[in-house]
């Protein structure tokens, strides 16, 4: 399943300039960027929360872990959790579950991007499958999906 004609025709309408890079099957945002050589830092990983019953994308680094409690401080303490596959998989018919890409727009979600992610000026991400990542520049990837900006992650330990 390549790059999905919504999430293509929504990029070209948009004339924005992005690239696909293939790679070996990964089911991680860490092998991922593993698979394309740059650092885990660099890729966001879609997490897909329960915010009140409604669907969020979640966009955070590969290395990093979601924090509910900050999602929940910025929703506005309404009850959230990590959403089950269940609940998700059919908002994105075009993606392969785990590999959807963060343009909440094009699904009818809202999108929240954790400020870590803004110190590159690329942004790198699945691309609807688990061996394609979508890279483009952090500019306008925040033009076209006006996420919120906020701190929703935190550091293994």
């Amino acid at each position: 399943m390549p790059l999905s004609e919504k999430i293509k025709k929504f990029l070209d309408e948009n004339k924005v300039q992005y690239k696909i890079l293939k790679h070996e099957p990964a089911m991680t945002a860490q092998e991922v960027a593993h698979s394309v050589h740059i650092t885990g830092k660099e890729v966001a990983k879609c997490v897909i929360v329960n915010a009140g019953g409604k669907m969020t994308m979640v966009a955070i680094p590969a290395p990093r872990r979601l924090d509910l409690r900050k999602v929940k401080t910025s929703l506005g303490n309404v009850d959230a959790r990590l959403a089950r596959e269940d609940e998700f998989r059919d908002l994105f018919p075009d993606s392969e579950v785990g590999a959807m890409p963060p343009f909440g727009s094009v699904y009818g979600l809202p999108v929240y991007l954790d400020v870590s992610l803004m110190s590159f000026p690329e942004i790198v991400f699945n691309a609807c499958t688990h061996t394609e990542v979508l890279k483009m520049s952090l500019s306008d990837f925040e033009t076209l999906v006006k996420p919120q900006i906020g701190d929703y992650s935190e550091v293994p330990i």
